[in-house]
């Protein structure tokens, strides 16, 4: 089966809601085009319906030329829409908006003007309507009937996708993938990471016989503090987990630690950026500690500024050599280089590499031989070759893998599983993986041998692993028509990429690759289709928000490329510069992903049709694309975030773009927005985040259909001021409005009042008088809208005098799922609102004060369903470096007997899995008896600080993060290591990260 079966017959159903819309407008045709579009109408539903008979036929079953007449109607159907989206961007204005006493000289003047334009949209028309009906006489002419349905398969992709089912999703903070069947080579390997003498000879006599860990044989230098290992195996044999595995188990030991996937075709100059922005040490630039949580926590390595990213962009080779040196060569060192195709790629970064004064350890997996045999060559360095699972593992990787995608730790009946499940999986661990999820999806489906007689289809047999790419087949094409279109659109981003979940929900809506279904909104819909995605292990989990959801996400390897090679087989999105080279289906390109620049990137687009383009994606630079905007006439989605090359004077050209939906401009270099913005009138996502924007010009308020408006940078605090036009003129389709500054003076906004469809709002600077207008609007607003659909609410208070004014509120806002407050005055006690026990719905609380009062913990404590609690203290001398300067910046709950400890009392907080403190001096934690039964991650980020007592009471602790000033309290670093001598001597103890931060 073809994604056009699967895929397009959603396409062509919204290109008919499109047609009988241009239908609907009479004054903008002229003479013959209304017969033509009713005849395409027409005869596009009839396809639709032949396709929908093709959904319920065999995956493989269909032949040649049933392949080529489906490519047809896709083609025809994409040239269809981009003909009425082009027909709505060149008559664009609408004549009867004119004087209505003048309408009639105004319809005149506009049909002489327009006449040209118009001519040509019915001259295209009309051969569009030529190809429809030849496409349906060409499939009578070759004898193409209807295929038979066959009930051989599975019946996910017979019925449509039920969002409603895939609303709810296991909440987790802590996941750590373990790597099954090699658990002794494992602690072998976990040696290897930290002895200094002869390590490969031991690791290979503690090993048994048939192990395939092998020591250097004959060593060309003897570094005793140095080593190297490559993992060496079979593609979805489980290299990357092993060294994933070994990378968060041991990246706490090494100063300096970064992971990077090198793979096909990649830029040594972007490997190294790579690496370099994650061993350069986290700054703060003016952050406010709690956001630094988000940035630094569960990610990989720490992380550079974003003046620093935008400075390492412009290196080269030799400079970044320069920058490594500086940054590696006196500390300790552990580096992941993971899926390393070519031994020339291997030998530019080891060269590139400093020899390290304290240590290092370079891990690489590869799939090839020799890139190991260059790999491994010194005393020290090890190779390690991955084998197949045994059975009884293969059996419980996918017992475990359908426990989990069932939600649950509940084991699988046995005898409900055919062991033929896991026994035609090669005993591959991703393949594994992917039929558990495909076999969770399917409970009721029986004879799965059927499913395994399909051969690998010839088009996956160039791929590096055929067997491996049909089990992936297989699983896409159970999959509902909506999963599959998601699940193609994933090729949109860089092989090895760690991607943002939100991102790729935003992309989705914006694509209308999911609408409003089963009463549910468009954004729950993509939601569940995340969801479903994470059910069928096509993509998996790397870092969860402080909510317990997916924050971000990545795609192994090998499914990418089949997506890669998929996507561009169906012209779904055709991938420029990217890790794989897959030449595209046709020049005539639909959706442009731009991964990197150069003479490659520059062939390839130089045979590019460019004035299709529907969606554009960079990643890396523009390279001039930009330059003639009439070859994207009819872009609707443009995502330029983090482009390098994208300045102030692109922004008019954006503006010419008036089919945009969704625009990103997110970490660029621009700093205003032009006033043409306004004309824009389709736009519905408006993401201006991290960059030099401080102000929103007064058309915005034109922009009607407009959804996300997503501004401020969430490290600085830096914020986004609203146009005073939006008193007079509010935007009521906003659902999201975030990083907005409210602060006195007469063209301040903040009344939100008719902003009823409002979801979040996000204060990053409030600063207004008690007892004023601006104040009295405020408070009205957010009265109003958690009465309506507001679910999370941010507040930095930077007066205090709102937040004091909190517990006076006629109507609290009981249905917040999220509240974060802020409040810069610290020498006085602030007292909770006393309807803050009734948020029966409240997951997220963070609150940022010097003092709470001593019932402060007891009254939170009630919350049912609090999932994660931050307490946090701004730091006003952040200059500070000396013990006794942080005593006086402390956090701690006002008691009248104890004012250096912070005791959790028991019982209540029934639901918290994250609980975290963060101040300059954060005095002594005591966790009492039954206080947060539930709590899986405890994080602390400090100056100084006094300890944790009691630790052994939290029954379910799973990880423990402390980050520390690179200036900190030598007193406080003594205890911080002894603390982690105690947590690694207990046996099922939680583990202990610690980090710096600067």
């Amino acid at each position: 089966m073809d994604l056009v079966v699967a895929g397009h017959g959603e396409a062509i159903e919204w290109l008919l809601t499109k047609l009988v819309a241009l239908l609907a407008e009479d004054y903008t045709l002229i003479q013959g085009v209304r017969g033509d579009v009713q005849y395409i109408t027409d005869e596009l539903g009839t396809m639709h319906a032949f396709i929908g008979e093709l959904c319920r036929t065999k995956p493989h079953g269909h032949d040649l030329l049933t392949r080529d007449w489906l490519k047809q109607i896709r083609e025809v159907t994409y040239d269809i829409e981009d003909c009425v989206d082009d027909f709505a961007h060149r008559l664009h204005h609408d004549p009867t908006a004119d004087l209505c006493c003048c309408s009639f000289v105004a319809f005149k003047i506009y049909e002489v003007l327009t006449w040209w334009p118009r001519h040509e949209i019915a001259s295209t028309l009309s051969e569009l309507k030529m190809r429809a009906q030849q496409i349906g006489e060409r499939r009578i002419r070759y004898g193409l009937d209807n295929p038979r349905i066959s009930s051989d398969r599975p019946g996910g992709a017979d019925i449509g996708f039920n969002a409603a089912e895939n609303q709810q999703t296991k909440l987790a903070l802590v996941r750590t993938k373990t790597p099954v069947g090699v658990e002794r080579d494992m602690e072998m390997l976990g040696k290897w990471m930290l002895t200094t003498e002869g390590p490969a000879d031991t690791i290979a006599q503690q090993l048994p016989s048939s192990s395939t860990v092998v020591p250097v044989e004959e060593p060309t230098a003897d570094p005793t503090n140095h080593g190297v290992l490559c993992i060496v195996g079979l593609a979805g044999i489980g290299k990357t987990t092993i060294a994933r595995s070994l990378y968060q188990n041991f990246s706490d030991q090494f100063d300096r630690r970064a992971m990077v996937t090198v793979s096909h075709n990649s830029d040594v100059e972007a490997v190294l950026r790579s690496i370099l922005y994650q061993i350069m040490p986290q700054v703060r630039e003016g952050t406010s500690q709690q956001q630094w949580w988000d940035t630094s926590h569960g990610s990989i390595g720490g992380g550079a500024s974003k003046k620093a990213h935008d400075r390492l962009q412009t290196l080269k080779l030799q400079k970044l050599k320069k920058e490594l040196k500086e940054h590696l060569e006196k500390y300790s060192y552990l580096l992941v280089l993971d899926d390393v195709w070519s031994t020339d790629m291997l030998g530019l970064i080891k060269k590139s590499l400093p020899r390290s004064e304290k240590g290092s350890r370079v891990i690489v997996t590869s799939r090839f031989q020799a890139v190991a045999s260059a790999c491994v060559r010194n005393k020290g360095d090890c190779l390690y070759k991955a084998v197949i699972l045994s059975e009884n593992k293969s059996e419980e990787l996918f017992m475990d893998i359908m426990a989990e995608a069932k939600g649950s730790q509940e084991q699988q009946d046995k005898s409900k599983v055919i062991p033929a499940h896991w026994e035609m999986c090669m005993s591959l661990p991703l393949a594994i993986v992917i039929m558990a999820g495909y076999v969770a999806c399917n409970p009721h489906f029986s004879d799965w041998k059927l499913v395994c007689k399909n051969p690998t289809p010839d088009y996956l047999k160039p791929l590096s692993h055929g067997g491996l790419m049909s089990i992936i087949d297989n699983c896409y094409f159970d999959m509902p028509a909506e999963i599959k279109r998601c699940s193609l659109y994933l090729s949109i981003f860089p092989s090895g990429s760690q991607n943002s979940r939100k991102r790729i929900l935003r992309k989705w809506i914006s694509e209308a690759l999911v609408s409003e279904k089963q009463g549910l909104s468009a954004e729950e819909v993509a939601e569940a289709c995340f969801n479903h995605l994470m059910k069928r292990q096509i993509i998996r989990a790397v870092k969860h928000s402080s909510n317990g959801k997916v924050k971000i996400y990545e795609v192994h390897h090998m499914i990418h490329e089949y997506l890669v090679c998929k996507a561009a087989e169906e012209n779904f999105v055709t991938v420029v510069g990217g890790q794989w080279l897959v030449a595209p289906s046709s020049n005539m390109v639909r959706r442009l992903s731009l991964q990197s620049d150069g003479l490659k990137t520059e062939s390839a687009k130089n045979n590019m049709i460019l004035s299709h383009v529907r969606s554009f994606s960079v990643f890396g630079t523009l390279n001039g694309l930009l330059s003639k905007p009439q070859k994207l006439r009819i872009v609707q989605h443009l995502d330029l975030e983090g482009c390098a090359d994208f300045k102030q004077e692109h922004a008019k050209v954006v503006c010419e773009l008036f089919l945009l939906k969704h625009l990103s401009l997110r970490r660029t270099d621009i700093t205003k927005l032009p006033k043409e913005i306004g004309k824009l009138q389709y736009l519905e996502t408006l993401d201006i985040r991290e960059t030099g924007i401080t102000k929103l010009p007064k058309t915005i308020c034109k922009l009607e259909k407009v959804k996300n408006i997503l501004g401020g940078n969430k490290k600085t605090r830096k914020a986004l001021k609203l146009p005073g036009d939006m008193k007079k003129k509010p935007i009521k389709s906003l659902c999201v409005l975030s990083g907005i500054e409210i602060v006195e003076g007469p063209s301040s906004v903040a009344d939100f009042c008719q902003l009823t469809k409002l979801r979040k709002l996000v204060i990053y600077k409030l600063n207004i008088k008690n007892e004023g207008k601006l104040f009295d609007e405020l408070r009205s607003s957010i009265e109003d809208l958690c009465g309506y659909s507001l679910q999370t609410l941010v507040i930095d208070d930077g007066s205090a005098g709102f937040l004091s004014s909190w517990g006076d509120l006629s109507s609290p806002p009981k249905f917040l799922d999220a509240l974060e407050l802020s409040c810069k005055l610290q020498a006085e006690v602030v007292k909770l609102p006393k309807w803050i026990i009734e948020l029966d719905t409240l997951t997220k609380l963070t609150l940022s004060v010097g003092m709470l009062s001593s019932d402060a913990l007891v009254q939170l404590s009630q919350l049912r369903k609090l999932f994660s609690l931050t307490f946090s203290l701004e730091d006003a001398e952040q200059g500070s470096e000396s013990e006794a300067t942080c005593r006086q910046i402390q956090l701690h709950l006002e008691h009248p007997n104890i004012t250096m400890m912070i005791m959790v009392p028991p019982g209540g907080f029934e639901s918290l899995k994250l609980l975290r403190f963060s101040a300059p001096y954060v005095p002594r934690l005591v966790f009492l008896e039954k206080a947060t039964p539930n709590l899986e991650r405890l994080d602390l980020r400090f100056f100084a600080f006094e300890g944790v007592d009691c630790i052994e009471h939290l029954k379910v602790l799973k990880e423990m993060h402390f980050s520390l000033h690179n200036n900190g309290s030598k007193c406080t670093k003594k205890l911080i290591q002894q603390i982690s001598n105690e947590v690694r001597q207990c046996e099922n103890g939680p583990k202990l990260i610690v980090d710096q931060y600067h």
